[in-house]
């Protein structure tokens, strides 16, 4: 069995009554994977915007596996402690990880926001030298457009990102960058200018299926629902 482990901040974890783009890459994955294949994670919860706090329950459709390693709120910095526990654990043959606006808008600049990026993958690996991980980079959001000195450091952390994946990646646990359609549109795809809608989490889950279908051979190309 293929066991996938979604990794993210906010846009990964959702919020209570959403979808999320991992219940449309759950999905693909059953019609498009030949072959059984999990979700997997330490973390089942979703977000309650009206606690502010975790919750286990009202996610939008209750038959799709929940398990993931996302938080409201985390970044890099968060997830890079905890991967190598998570990725033993769970028994993770691959990661779609989705991170960086957090740290960028809180924490730290591009450049150790990547020396970041590099500790997960090496904490990873750690865990399971095989593991394959695909990472898309800072996805557009409302900040970058209105905060020019933010899109700069995005626009920089990206960069940064995709020379860490050209560097790091291997035969025996392969990286891949995905990429966000040029569609991606944060007035159409998201409800709030960074989280997604409906369209933007099919868009989300497409990125990381194509990518790993056009470099692994991985499942099918994504067929998107809206």
């Amino acid at each position: 069995m293929l066991r996938f482990m979604p990794v993210g901040d906010s846009m990964t974890i959702g919020s209570a009554g959403e979808h999320t783009w991992r219940y449309r890459m759950w999905q693909h994955l059953c019609a498009a994977y030949d072959g059984p294949c999990a979700l997997v994670g330490p973390r089942e919860t979703l977000h309650d915007k009206s606690t502010d706090e975790p919750t286990s329950y009202a996610y939008a459709e209750p038959g799709f596996p929940r398990a993931h390693l996302a938080g409201w709120g985390e970044g890099w910095q968060h997830m890079t402690p905890l991967i190598a526990e998570a990725v033993r654990k769970s028994r993770a043959d691959v990661l779609l990880v989705s991170l960086g606006l957090i740290d960028l808008g809180f924490y730290t600049d591009a450049e150790q926001t990547a020396q970041n990026a590099r500790r997960f993958v090496a904490e990873a690996r750690s865990a399971n030298p095989r593991v394959r991980m695909a990472l898309l980079p800072v996805i557009p959001n409302i900040r970058a457009e209105a905060d020019d000195s933010f899109a700069v450091e995005v626009t920089r952390f990206n960069e940064l990102l995709a020379k860490a994946v050209a560097d790091l990646d291997e035969p025996r646990s392969p990286l891949v960058l995905a990429s966000v359609p040029p569609s991606y549109d944060i007035h159409r795809d998201t409800y709030d200018g960074t989280h997604p809608n409906e369209r933007g989490e099919h868009k989300i889950a497409g990125a990381f299926a194509e990518a790993m279908h056009q470099a692994w051979d991985l499942g099918a190309p994504y067929e998107a629902g809206v």
